[in-house]
């Protein structure tokens, strides 16, 4: 995801003028089952549920924002990302985003901090905001708004958008694990390939760069070719017969299960150098399969491209 602070925004519309938040009146006490907040009081989670409903959930992760304390969230923004949920009561769509940010906010243990801004109970910062619809997320860096989205995303993509606001306030945190990517894998370790590999096309199909699950789904394909053959007679079989194509993408097909990836990576970029045509592509398409099951950012992949490249050019 491009960083926000560089792409067009709600916020290209005109500057957001937070000056005008000054300390209001003091509020009028809110209804008992809605406690009016302290200064960055914790909120108590989705519309309707306990305090402490949301596991993870503190006084550090998620607060109730308010035009009163807007002026200490704005302060609390230049240390740490403030990701500022709009919602309302009456919006269904809310209860369907909520819990969701709310989940992730106990996850990423106070990387980020989620502010629920009342629309109905604050309007002035839903107009300073410039709020057209609900739910409606911004994020605030070091005290300036920068881009955020309208109504109810995935899973996959609000963690987009997630690390791409940490990555432009300077934050490095470790990813937390992704719920779908353990069950897909844990699907793949037991041999379930069907199971695995549905998982790891949903997760694509929510995140299409997600390098995990393309590595995922690269290995099912993986283990389906070896199916029912012997590691032992396919090398043999594929010293024996150098040319002989299916042999030796099944041979580096099990020289990269075996851990001998950069062996399969040469086996393949020498056949590609014997080939033409019809067949050069298809070793070329089996070696880039292959570069998948490690995943974008092994070294040996790296020098790998570079032979392929000298190969094919």
């Amino acid at each position: 995801m491009s960083d926000p602070r560089t792409t067009p925004s709600i916020f290209t519309r005109g500057a957001v003028d937070l000056s005008t938040l000054r300390p209001p009146a003091p509020a009028k006490p809110a209804a008992p089952s809605r406690p009016a907040p302290s200064d960055g009081a914790p909120a108590t989670g989705t519309p309707g549920a306990a305090p402490g409903a949301v596991p993870g959930v503190t006084p550090d992760t998620v607060i109730e924002v308010t035009e009163a304390n807007f002026q200490s969230v704005l302060e609390r923004s230049l240390t740490t990302p403030i990701l500022l949920d709009f919602w309302a009561d009456w919006c269904e769509p809310c209860k369907q985003l909520s819990p969701v940010l709310e989940k992730l906010a106990g996850e990423y243990a106070g990387s980020w901090i989620l502010g629920k801004v009342d629309v109905d109970s604050n309007p002035r910062l839903a107009q300073v905001f410039r709020v057209q619809g609900i739910p409606m997320v911004t994020a605030v860096i070091g005290g300036q708004p920068v881009e955020g989205f309208t109504g109810v995303l995935s899973e996959a993509q609000i963690r987009q958008y997630i690390d791409a606001v940490l990555k432009a306030a300077g934050v490095s945190v470790e990813t937390p694990a992704d719920p779908r990517l353990d069950a897909a894998d844990d699907a793949l370790m037991t041999g379930d390939l069907d199971a695995a590999e549905a998982a790891y096309k949903k997760i694509l199909a929510e995140s299409p760069a997600d390098a995990a699950a393309e590595s995922g789904l690269a290995q099912v394909e993986l283990y389906r070719r070896i199916s029912g053959a012997d590691p032992a007679t396919a090398l043999a079989k594929a010293d024996a017969a150098p040319d002989d194509i299916e042999a030796q993408r099944l041979a580096a097909d099990i020289e990269v299960l075996s851990g001998q990836a950069e062996q399969a990576y040469a086996r393949l970029v020498a056949l590609v150098k014997r080939t033409s045509g019809d067949e050069r592509d298809a070793v070329r398409k089996h070696l880039l399969s292959l570069f998948s099951v490690a995943g974008p950012d092994d070294p040996a992949v790296a020098g790998a491209r570079r032979a392929l490249a000298s190969a094919l050019f």
